[in-house]
This record gives structure tokens, C-alpha cells and sequence, in this order.
């Protein structure tokens, strides 16, 4: 089993434009409500897979109730905490004109001292009973920054971490088997190169950073090397998924022990094949198999100052 901690869940809210345009009006069609949240992105995605997956989290009040309702209906199984505030809501609007998505993100609830000390305890439990532990997403207000530090501290399975700011340090030093930040959440080491910030990471603390480039793939700095990755040809679509669906192909991978070349190259198809679904979570499994075999893979120069 795989286990996506989302401790910020959201009812996402996505809207299509033909073409988004600030400062204007513009007319939908009805908007998509689904269960979001990386940890749930990631979920769904496994799913898809066909691998067995557990969501965890916080998801209090109707909106939380909405959320698992939505995650029943997709048959993903979940053990939610519910505290007494409500989740938050996301809303997302799609330009049908170049494919870019907007996002309007709440910061989510102000979790108690209680509601995190009673979720702790479960944690353990259930990442006790699970292959790899996928810790995703934006920490909601009242957690400090070491919170995922915490978890992976407390984890005896491998952990997956995919967060930014100082919460992406905190979970870095607490050493990780993954972290998966894209690029712009590299900056958080002050190197403006990729390549360098995911070594600058990797000292920190992580076992591996695998950062996520968008269109131009990913590279990955491990104790086993150094590679790029990079998808054949362009996928137009809804970017706003790929970085968790990277996240559930690291899983998977972890999990079935896939030497890290082939792994990174399933990362890549699985984020492409995200883009070209409407909506996060969701993946395009045509696209993902006829591209896997057709990334390329290329070995780095291990040493940073080279």
C-alpha cells in the first residue's frame, strides 16, 4: 500500500475559458468540483495505475465531507482526520486559448495543537502498514514549519516529500528518500541554477531530489547519479497536475525497486501524460504508455563543481 499524506485537502473548483483575459468578465460552462490537494493528485494517479492507495490528511466541515464523498465515488479509499474546521476550496481557471492555468488557493484551516497531536499518532499507524509515504502539498495555518519534518522523523517506510519554503529545509534535513520540488521552489536554496540547487538540497539532508522543469523534463541528483529527462515531443494541456503525477510515478517506482533511469523516465511520461487531462489528478494512459518508451535519459556529471 502507498500512503499520500495531504494535510491541506481541497474542494478544487476548476473553471474553462476560451481565453483568460485579466480584468475582464468572462462566461463559463459549469465548473468541476473535485477532491484536491497534491497528496490527493497523487492518489488518483495511482489509482489510475492500478496500485493500491490510501489517502490521509485533514478534511473537516461540509467541504471535507464533499471531499470524501468525491474520493468514495472515484473508489480511493481514505482515512481522513476531521477536525472541527471546515477544508478549504481551490479554484483553478483553464484558458482554452494557450492552455495555462490560473489558481485562486485558500490558505486552508487553522489546525489546534490537539487535531495535530491526535493526527500524529494515526499517522504512525498507518505508515507502519505502507511501502512508501507520499507527504505533499502547502501546510495549513497553526502547523510550523518542521511539521513535515516531523512526520518523516516518525515514518518507517520511505518517505516522498513534495513541498515548498522553509517547510521544503525543515523535511529536507529530516532525510527523506525523496524530495521532488520544481523550480521555482528550488530557489528556497539561493542557487539560481537547477542542477546546483538540487545538490545544494541533496547536502541538506534529502537522500535524492528529483526537480520537476515543466516542458523541459526533470533532473535528478541521488546517491546512485546524476540524469536529465526529457519528454519527445511537447503536450499541450493543463499543467497544474504534473508535478504530482511525477510524485506517483516516484512512488510506484520506490515501491516495485525500478533502478532510478527507468524510473525517471515513467516520472516524465506520467507528468506529460497529466497535462493532456483537463483536470489534476487525472492521467492520460495512452499518452503515458506510448511515451515512457521515448524519453530520453541522460547521465550527468556527478560532481556539482564541475
Amino acid at each position: 500500500m502507498i500512503l499520500t499524506v495531504t494535510l491541506n485537502a481541497a474542494l478544487d473548483v476548476t473553471y474553462h475559458v476560451p481565453a483568460l483575459v485579466p480584468g475582464a468578465t468572462h462566461r463559463t460552462g459549469p465548473a468541476t468540483e473535485r477532491a484536491g490537494g497534491k497528496g490527493v493528485n497523487v492518489a488518483r494517479a495511482l489509482h489510475a495505475l492500478g496500485h493500491d492507495v490510501l489517502v490521509t490528511g485533514f478534511a473537516g466541515g461540509d467541504t471535507g465531507r464533499a471531499i470524501r464523498a468525491d474520493l468514495a465515488a472515484a473508489g480511493i479509499r481514505e482515512a481522513f482526520a476531521e477536525p472541527s474546521v471546515p477544508a478549504r476550496r481551490t479554484v483553478t481557471v483553464v484558458s482554452e486559448e494557450d492552455g495555462s492555468a490560473t489558481g485562486f488557493y485558500e490558505p486552508g484551516p487553522r489546525l489546534s495543537i490537539e487535531d495535530w497531536t491526535w493526527f500524529t499518532g494515526r499517522f504512525h499507524d498507518l505508515a507502519s502498514r505502507a511501502a512508501v509515504v507520499v507527504l505533499s502539498g502547502s501546510l495549513p495555518p497553526g502547523l510550523p514549519d518542521h511539521a513535515y519534518a516531523q512526520l518523516i522523523g516518525a515514518c518507517p517506510a520511505p518517505a516522498i516529500l513534495d513541498t515548498s519554503g522553509p517547510p521544503l529545509l525543515e523535511g529536507a534535513a529530516a532525510g527523506p528518500h525523496v524530495v521532488k520540488p520544481n523550480a521555482e521552489e528550488l530557489a528556497v536554496t539561493g542557487e539560481p541554477d537547477p542542477l546546483a540547487a538540487a545538490h545544494r538540497l541533496r547536502a541538506h539532508g534529502a537522500d535524492a531530489v528529483v526537480a520537476s522543469r515543466g516542458a523541459d523534463g526533470l533532473v535528478a541528483v541521488t546517491g546512485k547519479g546524476c540524469w536529465r529527462a526529457a519528454v519527445p515531443e511537447p503536450v499541450r494541456g493543463n499543467p497544474t497536475g504534473a508535478g504530482d503525477a511525477c510524485v506517483a510515478a516516484l512512488a510506484a517506482g520506490l515501491a516495485a525497486g525500478t533502478p532510478w533511469p527507468d524510473l525517471l523516465a515513467d516520472a516524465v511520461a506520467l507528468s506529460a501524460a497529466a497535462v493532456a487531462r483537463p483536470l489534476a489528478g487525472d492521467v492520460d494512459l495512452d499518452t503515458y504508455r506510448r511515451l515512457a518508451p521515448r524519453v530520453s535519459v541522460e547521465e550527468l556529471d556527478a560532481d556539482p563543481d564541475r
